[in-house]
């Protein structure tokens, strides 16, 4: 019985350090993977509103790059926002926003959504969480290595 115990907890840890991105389409995947089409954005101007929604914390808001955020859940000014955009990546329809959230645990996400011309309503693709990406290149190492976790539904 004691073998068996021992060999769960070892996936039970495995699977918990080594988290893959296990809910990403293939389809989606692959056109991410082809960087040559995307051209980062570094100002939420540059998105659609209906996908800055998506990352814009409860009053609607997403800080710019260098612009002041609560980055703790100790609020000092209750106007500034609690997310922050990292930089955005476009193609086609495709949108990935990389950004902070402030709170108890500072954290950065990615989110993947697509919006097709003429449609108003964003459909999200994948969301992950990891570390801070410099860039969409970043990601993309992030995405191949197993760097980004979607294994949990992550509050946005």
């Amino acid at each position: 019985m004691k073998p068996i115990g021992s060999f769960l907890l070892a996936v039970v840890i495995e699977s918990v350090c080594f988290a893959d991105v296990g809910k990403l389409p293939a389809e989606h995947r692959k056109a991410l993977e082809d960087s040559s089409r995307f051209h980062e954005v570094l100002a939420t101007t540059n998105l659609p509103p209906a996908v800055v929604a998506l990352c814009a914390d409860e009053r609607g808001r997403l800080a710019e790059p260098g612009q002041k955020w609560e980055t703790t859940d100790v609020i000092a000014n209750a106007s500034l926002p609690r997310k922050r955009l990292i930089w955005g990546a476009v193609s086609g329809e495709y949108y990935v926003v990389h950004y902070e959230r402030g709170g108890r645990g500072r954290s950065f996400h990615v989110l993947v959504a697509t919006l097709a011309k003429g449609e108003a309503k964003p459909k999200v693709v994948w969301r992950g969480v990891g570390g801070r990406l410099k860039d969409y290149s970043a990601f993309l190492d992030a995405l191949r290595s197993g760097k980004l976790d979607d294994s949990l539904d992550y509050a946005n």
